[in-house]
């Protein structure tokens, strides 16, 4: 109890009087508690109700499982008094503090408090939260931030700033111990976005958290230009847009339940393992295993949804997508084989033809990093003709930005296994989890081609000649294009020259996909990697 009254009161009179009695202490502490929690909560329940939303409390309560929170720090007070503060002095501040578990698992979480001086984070506030991030990396659990607050408190100047840059440097130190997410359930401005930037997910809630550094009213009175708050920095616009957020949840209870999920999937730890449930899977082909033999058009232009493949490889058809609102043409997530975690990367045919592009490969590459980090192994389905081409990714730094997820699956010591699906064109190949790159057990679909480029892009250059010839003949050229490209693919990219060559380790009836990556991950589970001693590599940023 950190307040310096806390072994007196003060009678009507105005004259402290000790409290000498055991019973008084208790009453005494009943008579806090009842300030600091009870009627602060019912105070709280009616600013948030009004708005629709939950209490810090409340959100907390319905993350962990019932009963299982403990609170920290319900009894700190600020010690600002500048600008009349010391006659404002709640317990608690502007946070939530404390550990609960969520699936019987331990996890530490802190919840901003809006109705607290805005959810402003001041010097009490930061202690608190760096407090419970100390205790998360202590013990070795995931930690959850609910953010919902106006940034830094004015009243209280650099000291609040500093606190930010606590909260960052824990953040950065916990990265790829612990797993840390952040939900954004109202404002996070200015300094205050840079804690969520620095964890693993982030989640915003549709309509009722934005996230910015500067403002519209910032941004109108320097550059002159009308934004919004929902335009500017809304769970849309960061979810579609920036790829800052990786679930757009359509309310408070949907957040929290997509984080309840996705902690399901994740170890506590990078020294635990990954969570395993009792499931037994089918060692032999099902029905549904049989039906994607078809799921591969003859056309090799048509289009078809990845997710099925996905949802057919993993446990009871149950895969948790990340990101699925930003670069849609690369999915991430996570699903289970055995009751194991694994992380899913795969080409999205059915968005863009499945091209790479800045946005999918940065996307995917932070994925593989975070899998690698924890211990996740990562399964790759490839149909990929080769990254998006055009001036705006060349300037953008498609080269830079775009070695991202080369290096990531290069650096990834994780067990990992490669199925080609289809198309595997050129660098784009290279770059999705080749054996070159380290990929432990690559196989691929007879609908496999695996080639520097399509046989259309080849055919222009290696047979412009005869494509001449043709047409100063008289021939249907496109039907001799056409010819020519299938003869191109069946002497070049047949995934059998690549099994030849031990590029490939084996090439399978798709039907026996399920079946044969179950097998393969279970083989490599003791998979071990040494690296040359180093203090970090540089990543292309």
């Amino acid at each position: 109890m950190t307040d310096d009254t806390a072994t007196d009161r003060t009678e009507a009179a105005g004259a402290p009087v000790p409290l000498a009695t055991t019973a008084e202490r208790i009453a005494d502490l009943r008579e806090r508690h009842r300030e600091a929690v009870t009627e602060k909560e019912a105070r709280a329940k009616e600013k948030q109700g009004a708005k629709g939303k939950m209490t810090a409390r409340e959100r907390i309560e319905r993350f962990v499982d019932q009963g299982s929170f403990v609170e920290f720090d319900a009894y700190v007070r600020h010690r600002t008094t500048a600008f009349g503060m010391e006659s404002n002095r709640p317990f608690g501040d502007a946070v939530v503090t404390g550990i609960g578990t969520v699936h019987g698992r331990r996890v530490a979480v802190y919840a901003q408090d809006f109705t607290t001086f805005g959810g402003s984070l001041g010097e009490v506030a930061g202690e608190k939260i760096t407090k419970i991030q100390d205790y998360a990396m202590k013990v070795g659990v995931p930690i959850v931030g609910m953010l919902d607050s106006g940034g830094a408190r004015i009243q209280e100047g650099v000291v609040a700033l500093g606190k930010y840059g606590e909260i960052f440097k824990r953040n950065t130190a916990a990265s790829g111990v612990i797993p840390q997410i952040s939900i954004v359930m109202g404002p996070a401005a200015g300094g205050a976005v840079y804690s969520p930037a620095l964890t693993d997910f982030v989640v915003m809630v549709d309509k009722s958290s934005h996230m910015f550094v500067t403002g519209p009213d910032v941004i109108k009175t320097v550059t002159g230009e009308e934004v919004g708050f929902e335009e500017l920095g809304g769970g849309r616009a960061h979810n579609t847009v920036s790829g800052v957020s990786h679930y757009l949840a359509a309310d408070e209870d949907d957040a929290l339940d997509y984080v309840r999920a996705l902690l399901a999937y994740l170890p506590d730890n990078n020294q635990s393992e990954v969570p395993a449930y009792d499931h037994t899977a089918e060692r032999v082909v099902s029905d549904a295993d049989r039906r994607l033999n078809t799921i591969i058009p003859d056309s090799p232009n048509q289009p078809y949804d990845v997710l099925a493949i996905i949802e057919t490889l993993m446990d009871d058809r149950e895969f948790l997508e990340v990101q699925p609102l930003y670069a849609p043409n690369i999915v991430i997530g996570f699903g289970r084989l055995e009751g194991r975690t694994i992380g899913v990367i795969a080409n999205q045919p059915n968005q863009m033809a499945g091209t790479l592009n800045i946005e999918a490969g940065e996307k995917a590459a932070r994925f593989v990093r975070f899998c690698d980090a924890f211990s996740i192994p990562i399964l790759t389905i490839v149909d990929v003709p080769g990254y998006l081409p055009g001036t705006d990714q060349e300037w953008s730094g498609v080269i830079r930005r775009g070695a991202k997820l080369l290096y990531a699956y290069a650096e990834a010591t994780v067990p990992m296994v490669t199925v080609i699906t289809r198309k595997a064109y050129g660098g784009a190949y290279i770059v999705m989890g080749s054996k070159q790159l380290g990929a432990d057990i690559n196989i691929a679909w007879p609908s496999a081609e695996i080639a520097v480029m399509g046989g259309q892009g080849a055919v222009n250059i290696l047979y412009r000649n005869e494509i001449k010839q043709a047409e100063a003949d008289g021939h249907d050229v496109a039907e001799v294009r056409s010819r020519l490209a299938s003869e191109y693919t069946y002497n070049v990219a047949s995934p059998f020259l690549a099994a030849e060559r031990g590029e490939l380790d084996g090439i399978i009836e798709p039907a026996e996909t399920r079946v044969m990556i179950t097998r393969a991950f279970r083989a490599l589970r003791t998979k071990r990697v040494q690296r040359p001693e180093r203090k970090h590599g540089n990543i292309p940023m």
